[in-house]
């Protein structure tokens, strides 16, 4: 995943004095991309604890976030909003999160479902 690379480097440099978001150091700057996810990794838990404060009801309706269901943003979009936030909307999750995390939570959200019809 390249663009979490490039993502990340270019978080790492506009996170500035005035930002919310602690500057990754260079450990967390780059995810890692050969490590596996532990095994009791559970993505809607981490949606629920993380992204849920903003997209509610899992990401399937508007809150203080847009919905995320049926998104138009293509991976690399959301790869970039989650490593880099949205100013004065979102917060910037550079060093916070895998390569393999944000996998699975870009994953989460395209396969999202109304509520009741399953995921």
């Amino acid at each position: 995943m390249c663009v979490l690379v490039a993502c990340t480097a270019r978080a790492a440099e506009t996170n500035g004095p005035m930002s919310s978001t602690k500057k990754p150091d260079a450990a967390a700057a780059a995810p890692a991309t050969g490590t596996a996810a532990p095994a009791d990794f559970d993505v809607e838990k981490l949606f629920a604890n993380t992204c849920g404060w903003c997209h509610s009801g899992g990401g399937r309706v508007a809150g203080k976030g847009p919905q995320l269901m049926g998104t138009t943003l293509t991976d690399a979009e959301i790869v970039q909003r989650i490593m880099l936030g949205k100013p004065g909307a979102m917060p910037a999750f550079a060093g916070a999160f895998g390569g393999d995390q944000i996998t699975a939570i870009i994953k989460y959200i395209r396969e999202l479902k109304p509520e009741g019809t399953g995921k």
